[in-house]
């Protein structure tokens, strides 16, 4: 019979029995438990502080790297985790506990109501002046804008339903903004998408999409009849070929071509959207330099109207070859595209075959 021997510990109590019980990893047991108590989004978390403990070696940087998330995030958690547990890693509320309450009463509607269905092109800062003008008592350009959009004072109904829809679109389909992507110096970690408007003399208007690598200066370019998003797509795809599937990030603006068929083949291909800041051109500044160049050293040189769509794309097929295996870039030492990749290349792979 095995005797045993009580010992305290930590305001409980094990017997001798405890010592031949196999350990139990801890980070496993608290896996465990956070199943039992945690919400989805909050065992994420958890996954997070484990790799971070462990194979993460206690490296933030690593860990952020591998999930795909910022420094300061990870130690936000981490910190949350120290402080409070596991209970720390769930959501806090961001609500007000004092929402402002909006008093409208019938009276001002309907008010309001007469004053917009007599002045229906009116704006609302114009409104509550006759407002105060005609009843004597005061109200906000934010009631009246309410009392307009839930009754729907408008003279164009169907196009501020547009309108509305649209904003409500926009607000569910985040975008991720260029300056949020922490950049590597790595060949096809980031490319550049663009569209130049080409003026054609006899009137009209055609579209040339440029791309070009981030660290290479590899560049590729397409002339389209069309500003649409099922050319961009097709342009994607292109490059997509000559690239050998390895974009791994793709930067553009938020023009309209860039949406819908586009952005349904980004998602198939697996390639995130990266998008400019409104009315930054310096967001792109690596593509803008490039459109400069397309534009003065080939557009203004050559003798192909742009009307001519196939004849001009064959042309600029055989300026590209120039500019990428033969032209020298300053920021490259004075390489080319190709000459700069074959040297990345050989350095990354000792067995990779020159490109020349």
């Amino acid at each position: 019979m095995l005797k045993t021997s009580w010992r305290p510990y930590k305001n409980s109590y094990f017997t001798s029995k405890d010592k031949l019980r196999p350990k139990v990893n801890p980070w496993e047991y608290e896996r465990n438990k956070g199943k039992k108590e945690l919400s989805s989004q909050a065992q994420l978390k958890l996954e997070w502080i484990i790799f971070y403990h462990t194979l993460g070696n206690r490296n933030a940087r690593f860990t952020a790297s591998h999930f795909g998330l910022t420094r300061k995030t990870i130690h936000k958690w981490l910190r949350r985790y120290k402080e409070k547990g596991l209970l720390g890693l769930e959501e806090i509320s961001s609500a007000p506990v004092h929402v402002r309450v909006r008093l409208i009463s019938w009276e001002q509607r309907l008010k309001v109501r007469v004053l917009r269905k007599r002045y229906p092109k009116y704006g609302k800062m114009k409104l509550v002046y006759l407002y105060q003008q005609q009843y004597k008592e005061t109200i906000s350009s934010w009631h009246i804008q309410k009392i307009i959009e839930e009754d729907n004072l408008y003279p164009d109904k169907i196009k501020a339903s547009k309108q509305r829809r649209k904003q409500i679109q926009a607000k569910s389909h985040q975008r991720q903004r260029i300056t949020k992507l922490v950049k590597e110096n790595k060949v096809n970690y980031l490319w550049h998408v663009d569209t130049v408007i080409l003026t054609l003399s006899g009137g009209g208007y055609r579209y040339l999409l440029t791309a070009i690598d981030e660290v290479s200066k590899m560049a590729y370019s397409k002339l389209y009849n069309t500003h649409t998003s099922r050319n961009a797509r097709d342009f994607l795809e292109r490059l997509i070929y000559i690239t050998d599937k390895k974009v791994i990030n793709l930067h553009h603006d938020n023009g309209s071509e860039f949406k819908k068929e586009f952005e349904e083949a980004c998602i198939q291909l697996n390639i995130p959207q990266w998008y400019s800041r409104p009315h930054t051109p310096k967001d792109n500044s690596v593509l803008e330099r490039f459109n400069r160049t397309i534009q003065e050293e080939f557009v203004d040189m050559t003798d192909i109207d742009p009307y001519f769509t196939q004849e001009f794309n064959q042309r600029l097929t055989d300026w590209l070859i120039e500019y990428n295996s033969i032209r020298p870039h300053k920021t490259l030492d004075y390489k080319s595209p190709l000459e700069y990749l074959d040297n990345y290349y050989q350095k990354v792979s000792p067995r990779y075959s020159s490109l020349t």
